[in-house]
């Protein structure tokens, strides 16, 4: 991996070089007239890039860190208690559904698969988290088969109370209008995880519209 690093700081470098070679002066041409001027843009000559400080830094990028240990540790089998609220204030609605969660990529993503049954239908997800070295956030994505479209939520974790917050937005499809949608996902113990999202809808006041309690199978 680190020769594929370097060969691309080499292409790098070289592709800057070759943008700096000075261009060969222009001949005179006699047929244009005095009072025609052609001036010749000058380009600034770019700063070389240090391919040694371009592996390092892709270096840090790509290796696994503790908060990806983190990620790991969520590996397994999930049995999943769902609650559901359509509006605020609203009667809740329970379902239950299974998750298997692995790691992938060489232990740099996190991905889980839902499978269960939600209003009597068939229901499956897909959630892919990361942690961004560069950036210091976790990233997650969503998608599931009762939508055609994916969620993308960024936010931090917080030692203090074992949980990451993250924001994002959603579709609603009644109004093709996003919403936002706030998540916090808390490590409970062990074998036990919470998550729990809230939605805002047209400036409203924030709601709690679901929580699922995890428990590893």
């Amino acid at each position: 991996m680190k020769k594929l690093i370097l060969a691309v700081s080499v292409i790098a470098l070289c592709f800057t070089s070759c943008k700096n070679e000075p261009k060969e002066p222009m001949e005179a041409d006699n047929s244009v007239a005095m009072d025609s001027i052609v001036t010749e843009e000058v380009e600034t000559p770019e700063i070389p890039m240090d391919s040694v400080a371009m592996q390092k830094a892709w270096e840090a990028y790509m290796t696994p860190s503790e908060s990806h240990k983190m990620l790991a540790a969520e590996e397994g089998k999930w049995n999943n208690e769902m609650t559901f609220w359509m509006g605020a204030g609203g009667e809740p609605t329970k379902a239950t559904s299974t998750a298997e969660t692995k790691m992938i990529l060489g232990g740099r993503y996190q991905e889980t698969n839902y499978k269960g049954d939600v209003m009597g239908m068939p229901f499956e997800g897909r959630a892919t988290t990361a942690y961004d070295n560069a950036t210091k956030e976790v990233i997650s994505t969503w998608i599931d088969n009762m939508g055609t479209g994916m969620m993308v939520m960024r936010g931090t974790y917080d030692e203090g109370t074992k949980s990451i917050t993250s924001t994002g937005t959603m579709v609603d499809p009644m109004t093709g209008k996003e919403r936002k949608v706030r998540e916090i996902y808390t490590i409970v113990d062990e074998n036990t995880r919470k998550m729990e999202m809230f939605e805002t809808v047209d400036g409203s006041e924030e709601y709690k519209s679901m929580e699922i309690v995890m428990k590893r199978g």
